[in-house]
């Protein structure tokens, strides 16, 4: 089976980043994947994909220049007659479905985001049955799928994109005397809550709140919303709070830490709130996407609902007051996600997904003019 992989983009942090590993359960089952990216970004998702050996196309685009990009991907699903489409995230779905439909070439679409833009959520309801199909990246992003979109079960699976590794970096208890690490992976983007995370940081410095061993704050990644985040990092004078910039290395980055925080607004799985239990980490998330069902309020972290600075610092306030209790918590949270999802159910639930994939039942119509002609 040969199957075109379409993605919005590269960028590292989203959605493309689960490609290598999803690729990887597809060839195991005979499949031949090749990956088509509608435009660069920043273009950090691109070297796990090559070293997985994958044949990556990128566009050179942008994000807006929906006419082109559908020629780009009709010309080339033309050319390479696949047997299967395999979109991701709304743009590349909703071109994936025109160029399947044309072509005649069956379409499975992820969801990854338990937001969706109200545009986008008509546009996607609409178009629905072209998709034979959907594939929730998390169970609670497949229930929303179902609820949002109307898909029926019978075209509809969940596949949580992340695969545990009992051999991943340990993060290292905290002892008395040293700094408590805290970190947190992501954009910096409004979906991440990290201006949420820096009013919480700044409301218990105003109430006086004091810990029993100091602290830092490590904020990794890269985004739009740097210069508002260091702003306010200055305005509240919080000179434990750093913006490290994108992280290459994410596992050792958390292996480095004691706690790790996720404040984001919205999420469908968050690959980096999983990472962080299989290091060994309690976790401080929101009750978004997947967290509130992986991460055990007062067990293997604390859940608090998003957008709540208040509610965020009296949880992280309560972690503090406790550090040699972290490391406990931890390794709840480690038990927890290899469980849930090590690696032998992340290749049987792809294994389970790909003998559900729409079969081909007609040659491809011959390229004789543009969609837009």
């Amino acid at each position: 089976m040969r199957i075109l992989y379409v993605i919005n983009s590269l960028e590292g942090g989203g959605a493309a980043l689960p490609v290598p590993a999803v690729a990887k359960v597809l060839a195991d089952q005979g499949a031949r994947v090749e990956v088509l990216a509608l435009t660069r970004r920043d273009g950090r998702a691109l070297p796990p994909m090559i070293r997985q050996g994958l044949d990556v196309r990128v566009r050179p685009g942008g994000e807006r220049d929906h006419v082109d990009a559908l020629r780009w991907l009709d010309r080339i699903v033309a050319e390479e007659q696949p047997d299967l489409l395999w979109t991701s995230l709304t743009r590349a779905t909703l071109l994936g479905q025109l160029v399947g439909l044309r072509r005649r070439v069956p379409v499975v679409s992820w969801q990854h985001n338990a937001f969706l833009k109200p545009a986008n959520r008509l546009l996607l309801r609409a178009t629905r049955r072209l998709s034979g199909l959907w594939i929730g990246d998390s169970y609670s992003v497949t229930a929303l799928t179902a609820a949002r979109l109307k898909v029926k079960p019978e075209r509809l699976a969940a596949w949580p994109l992340f695969a545990a590794d009992a051999a991943a970096p340990q993060a290292v208890p905290w002892r008395p005397g040293e700094t408590l690490r805290l970190g947190t992976l992501g954009r910096l983007h409004t979906a991440k809550g990290y201006d949420v995370l820096i009013r919480a940081l700044a409301h218990m410095r105003a109430n006086g709140f004091i810990p029993p061993a100091p602290f830092e704050l490590k904020i990794a990644g890269e985004g739009a919303q740097r210069e508002r985040l260091q702003a306010m990092l200055h305005l509240a004078g919080l000179e434990n709070v750093h913006l490290t910039g994108f992280c290459d290395t994410p596992r050792e980055f958390l292996a480095g830490l004691h706690l790790y925080l996720q404040p984001s607004r919205r999420e469908g799985l968050c690959v980096a709130v999983h990472e962080a239990m299989q290091a060994g980490l309690p976790v401080l998330a929101t009750a978004v996407g997947e967290m509130p069902y992986s991460v055990v309020h007062g067990l293997t972290g604390r859940v608090v609902p998003p957008d709540d600075p208040e509610a965020l610092a009296k949880a992280l306030e309560c972690l503090l007051r406790t550090p040699d209790r972290l490391a406990t918590m931890g390794q709840l949270a480690r038990s927890r996600v290899l469980e849930r999802f090590g690696q032998a159910r992340f290749a049987a639930t792809g294994a389970e997904i790909f003998a559900r994939l729409p079969v081909r039942r007609a040659a491809i119509v011959p390229a004789v003019a543009s969609p837009a002609s």
